[in-house]
């Protein structure tokens, strides 16, 4: 193996990749019984006193390797297996005598399945050579058939002939058909149905459904006789009756006379298609198809009472009674009998010539490749069971439902098939049959289901003393008697020693019962499950194993186990999940220190606190000037004064004077900062090692400013506020006249816009009437 692809798949099972596909999904699980019905993987532990305080019995319910992993030992574990009982195992024949060949072995078993957990047996066959065969030729006698019957019946020697060439035990048989003697299918004038044939045929049988003819026979003479007796009939549309034909050919077994240890074969001739179930109804034919035999005088009597058969029930039919059917149909309907053929297990189409002279021909090979494919496949099946054929042989076909098939399997040459048995739930007792199609031989499955565990004794415990005297032990629990429960039967169900145990089952007062993880009873905790199926546990419901962080999709990253919610980490790891190695190697500084002294080491990482940056926590972002802040302690170090005067050694003790200091200095910073009383103070700080510890240099002189003049400061402030009125009032003056400005313009362009004109008062009218006083002279 290449050496990179060996590393790589080394590294996938140290990740967990390369994991036990093993897995147990539990539901209500309250005894042995209902673990293995939850899944094969499901096994149950009855080992004593297994289970944590306040956990679930539903915790012995897991798989193998959990549950030895929590300290159940191999003896202590139920874990029930499939059986397969062989009843009975004829050994096949070797060639064909005239007692019962077998060709399937074995004939009848009997098989016991856990629920999910699948049976793998081998089933073999081998097809016995000069198998004996039925052939029934069950020709269309319609009008369009005229020549092929006249063919037919000098092929009667050629057919024994090549019946011969397949076995030296074959039998021929003959039938034929037409159509329902009703319209529309058939002229029903009394003249018709004597003579459905054109005037110009001589010889013409009156109309009909199917009529048997020949049952089977060994002998070519007589096949010769009754097929020469033959003549040819009619009807009026072109689909025929193949399909009643072939329903009572296969229904009607006596009659015809199929052998029960035969290869049975039907050859359908025709040059049409077929009618089916509903076509009756366009001749008034309502009832369905019975699927039984109703021949008198060889003839089909119910052809005009009952509707064609589906062609679901004419394939239930030919499977039910081992019959291959071979299509022999000309060009024109190949496509149509190819698409019934798909329906039919076990079955070929073949194209006549238009004479049909090539229908010997036709029928070898159409028999050579039915009688070397074998195709195994069931019957009766129960809802619940599921079956996977896996052929071994040369020529397998791919992988089909619910059967298995073999191609170009010579005759005499041994093959098997593994059959795969799954039953997916409890069931009852019940049984089905496995079988070649077209081949008589069967095997019997008789099925039964292991839904019950059966759990040895613990000789060495009493159970009356286990359970408290009020139970038995069964698979490791006990079974209490009526009015007890608990996990040792010890509590009564009475109501009032129940609630008085209720205080018990909180962790605290005004604290809900068991966490509301768990329920309450006879004043212990009885937990519930998580939601993957593990159990709640603890004197109060209060832990599970299973919410712990997890790593690389691992709980506690693989490296660590998972109690009540933390990881306790093995001893070379650490970390919340258990994710890295222990190590401070990353950590470590020039003088020796883990992270400068301004954080932890997790993981071969620093964790800083504060500000301080990775990877060593050697600066500070975000952090206050520490000029500023050790202002208060430099100066009552260095001048004995400032906030901190009384109390400087206690509040300062970060500060250390430079000259009594031996260590690695980080980092210096000149300042030069205002104490309290004003005055400059310059001053070095150098930081060390560790989050607040520094030693300063301080300069012994102060800068202290000048006191101010206190004449100059008032002349000044009285000759400020006289200019700063003076101003006030000019500009106080310039806002007034400039509003007068504009209110005299103002007044300007209104005068200018005035206009004044002579005009007649529009109230004012001349008078109309003119009167004068005669007498009044004027003077």
């Amino acid at each position: 193996m290449d050496r990179h692809l060996l590393l790589l798949l080394i590294v996938m099972a140290r990740n967990g990749l390369c994991q036990n596909g093993e897995s147990c999904s539990k539901s209500v699980v309250n005894s042995c019984s209902d673990c293995i019905k939850s899944g094969p993987d499901c096994v149950w532990c009855q080992k004593l006193n297994f289970t944590k305080a306040g956990e679930q019995e539903a915790a012995r319910c897991d798989t193998k390797a959990k549950l030895m992993d929590r300290g159940c030992e191999a003896e202590d574990i139920i874990s029930p297996e499939n059986k397969l009982t062989v009843v009975k195992k004829v050994p096949l024949s070797q060639s064909f005598n005239q007692q019962e060949p077998i060709q399937l072995s074995p004939q009848t078993i009997e098989l016991k399945l856990r629920p999910g957990l699948p049976h793998k047996f081998t089933v073999s066959f081998k097809r016995v050579e000069g198998y004996p065969v039925d052939l029934y030729y069950l020709m269309d006698l319609s009008n369009s058939m005229k020549d092929d019957l006249e063919n037919i019946k000098n092929l009667g020697k050629d057919l024994f002939a090549a019946l011969k060439s397949i076995t030296e035990h074959g039998q021929i048989g003959f039938g034929a058909f037409v159509d329902k003697t009703v319209l529309p299918y058939t002229n029903t004038n009394e003249e018709k149905l004597r003579r459905p044939c054109d005037e110009t045929d001589q010889y013409c049988q009156a109309a009909f459904g199917y009529r048997h003819v020949l049952s089977m026979t060994p002998s070519e003479d007589e096949f010769k006789e009754k097929v020469t007796e033959q003549f040819i009939s009619g009807n009026l549309d072109s689909p025929e009756g193949s399909l009643d034909a072939m329903m009572q050919a296969a229904v009607c077994g006596e009659k015809i006379g199929w052998r029960n240890s035969s290869t049975r074969l039907i050859v359908l001739t025709t040059d049409d298609g077929f009618h089916m179930a509903g076509d009756g109804k366009l001749a008034g034919i309502l009832e369905p198809n019975d699927e039984a035999c109703h021949m008198q005088n060889n003839l089909y009597v119910k052809s005009s009472e009952m509707d064609y058969p589906s062609v679901g029930q004419l394939v239930m039919q030919l499977k039910k009674n081992n019959i291959q059917p071979i299509f022999a149909v000309t060009k024109k309907t190949k496509t149509v009998y190819q698409q019934l053929s798909d329906m039919i297990p076990k079955s070929v189409v073949g194209v006549l010539s238009e004479d049909s002279k090539n229908v010997v021909d036709l029928i070898n090979n159409a028999y050579r490749s039915l009688s070397s494919k074998v195709t195994l496949t069931h019957e009766n099946l129960p809802d619940n069971v599921r079956v996977v054929y896996t052929p071994k042989c040369e020529h397998p076909e791919s992988a089909q439902d619910n059967k298995g098939v073999c191609n170009n399997v010579p005759a005499g040459t041994q093959i098997s098939f593994d059959v795969t048995l799954t039953a997916d739930s409890c069931m009852e007792d019940t049984s089905f049959t496995i079988r070649p199609l077209g081949i008589k031989d069967t095997l019997t499955v008789s099925l039964s289901t292991i839904c019950e565990c059966v759990c040895k004794n613990h000789t060495d415990v009493s159970g009356s003393a286990y359970c408290n005297s009020h139970g038995k032990i069964q698979c490791g629990i006990c079974s209490c008697k009526d009015g007890y429960v608990g996990q040792a039967c010890e509590c009564s169900t009475d109501e009032r020693e129940e609630r008085a145990k209720r205080a018990s089952c909180q962790k605290s007062n005004n604290t809900q019962e068991c966490e509301g993880r768990g329920d309450c009873v006879c004043g212990r905790c009885r937990c519930h499950t998580t939601e993957s199926g593990n159990s709640y546990h603890g004197d109060y419901c209060e832990c599970d194993d299973e919410s712990c962080e997890k790593f690389q999709n691992q709980l506690c990253g693989g490296h660590g186990e998972c109690k009540c919610g933390d990881c306790i980490c093995d001893a070379d790891f650490e970390g919340s999940a258990c994710e890295c190695r222990k190590s401070d190697q990353a950590c470590r500084t020039p003088d020796n220190t883990v992270c400068y002294g301004r954080g932890k080491c997790k993981c071969n990482r620093c964790e800083c606190e504060g500000g301080y940056q990775r990877p060593n926590c050697q600066k500070c972002i975000g952090c206050p000037d520490s000029c500023q802040t050790k202002l208060n302690c430099i100066e009552c170090l260095g001048f004995e004064s400032g906030p901190f005067k009384k109390n400087c050694t206690v509040a300062c003790s970060s500060i250390l004077h430079y000259q009594m200091v031996d260590r690695l200095t980080l980092s210096s910073k000149e300042c030069k900062q205002k104490d309290s009383e004003g005055c400059w103070i310059k001053f070095k700080l150098d930081q060390l090692v560790g989050k607040d510890n520094y030693t300063a240099e301080i300069q012994k002189q102060k800068e202290c400013p000048e006191p101010p003049s206190v004449t100059a400061i008032i002349g000044g402030s009285v000759a400020g506020v006289a200019v700063i009125g003076i101003l006030l009032l000019m500009l106080l003056k310039l806002l007034i006249y400039m509003k007068d400005m504009k209110e005299w313009k103002k007044f300007e362009n209104e005068k200018k816009k005035s206009k004044w004109a002579e005009a007649d008062n529009p109230l004012f009218q001349d008078a109309t009437t003119t009167v004068t006083n005669p007498t009044f002279t004027g003077e």
